[in-house]
């Protein structure tokens, strides 16, 4: 009875019948909270970034991500539902991401969410944080022909799925070591560049020749849609170490709140070519296993997302690919975000499909194996 009376759930808005639903993200240093109906619409979109609390130490620092969250939580999920010009008894659901994640970052989301759900009597839904990433694209795209292959790439996660139908998934390749995100950061610490430096890799590397310096592709035993990115980041090492920059990067290191033409400046022309060379690299690896991948289960469209989404340097070498169309989502939906998570949330809730009070946070939560 009570499952009937939460279907049955409708908001009148603007003539139309809509399905609201709240999501809330906090798997690693972002929290954030939006509005969405029906699955596309997005109706307000927060985020708080912690940023500037984990650049300090080149890298996100668990304990203090969960701390922030814990500050953040209540003013982000208020102002979501402002802009939306909503309130809880306007919701339909409450999404939230259940991993995977930061075990501490994601038990503050999900534990503000399940107050709100027992407090206004509201359906909690569970949600895959990759599976929010896919979503991403899925907002702006809607048109999107199955199958599909989907290509998450960002900070945590490089993963290769079939996607035959929203919600149904199969995973075909992921990375061994080190997620291509990840790889960036690395590099871009190791330059001397700081924390996160994936974003000015990208912004540095139009200014070098990305074919200066030749790097070995990874040859994957068994799967061969499987990535590495840790002997390319070795690599980057081995060159630096043969070369003697030590007092390069130690005089970045002092820079503090830059610009890029000031990167630039601070970056001689081989060392620019290095960092073209390097996103070359991991763009090919990306986009030829996405293609191989794609191939192999007979897809219509690939859909890139994630962090490494935001990328342009992939955008270009995608564009330039012939043989599939590629999918990417709006630049600021490329990151962590809440409204994938609310868009993924829809036909979960469409299905019935919500979870009890006795929901887990888990930090290796595979979305399909």
């Amino acid at each position: 009875m009570l499952r009937d009376q939460l279907l049955g759930k409708l908001i009148i808005k603007v003539g139309n019948l809509q399905t609201l639903i709240l999501g809330i993200e906090s798997s690693c240093d972002e929290t954030a909270a939006a509005v969405v109906a029906d699955g596309r619409e997005i109706l307000s979109t927060t985020v708080a970034s912690q940023l500037d609390t984990h650049a300090k130490y080149g890298g996100v620092v668990p304990e203090l991500a969960s701390r922030e969250h814990l500050r953040a939580i209540v003013p982000v999920v208020r102002e979501a539902l402002a802009d939306a010009r909503t309130g809880l008894d306007g919701l339909n659901a409450i999404a939230v991401t259940a991993g995977p994640g930061l075990v501490g970052s994601l038990l503050v989301g999900m534990t503000y969410a399940k107050a709100l759900c027992f407090a206004r009597d509201l359906p909690l839904i569970a949600v895959n944080h990759v599976e929010g990433h896919i979503h991403s694209v899925l907002l702006a795209y809607p048109e999107i022909s199955f199958p599909a292959l989907a290509l998450v790439a960002s900070g945590g996660h490089t993963h290769l799925f079939a996607v035959s139908a929203p919600g149904e998934y199969r995973l075909l390749g992921k990375t061994r070591d080190d997620a291509a995100g990840e790889a960036y950061d690395k590099v871009a610490k190791l330059l001397g560049y700081g924390y996160p430096g994936g974003p000015l890799i990208d912004q540095l590397a139009p200014f070098g020749d990305p074919r200066a310096v030749r790097f070995t592709r990874a040859k994957m035993k068994g799967n061969e849609l499987d990535f590495s990115f840790s002997g390319l980041k070795t690599a980057v090492l081995r060159w630096t170490e043969q070369r003697d920059m030590g007092s390069e990067i130690a005089a970045r290191l002092k820079m503090k709140n830059a610009s890029v033409d000031e990167w630039r400046a601070a970056t001689p022309q081989a060392t620019l070519d290095l960092l073209a060379s390097f996103q070359r690299t991991v763009t090919e690896e990306l986009l030829s296993r996405a293609v191989a991948s794609a191939e192999e289960i007979g897809a219509e469209s690939i859909l890139v997302s994630g962090g490494v989404a935001a990328n342009r340097g992939l955008r270009a070498a995608a564009a330039e690919e012939k043989a599939f169309r590629f999918y990417f989502p709006a630049p600021g939906l490329s990151t962590d975000n809440a409204a994938m998570i609310a868009a993924a949330a829809f036909p979960k809730f469409q299905r019935g499909e919500f979870a009890g009070f006795e929901l887990k946070a888990q930090a290796g939560l595979a979305l399909a194996r």
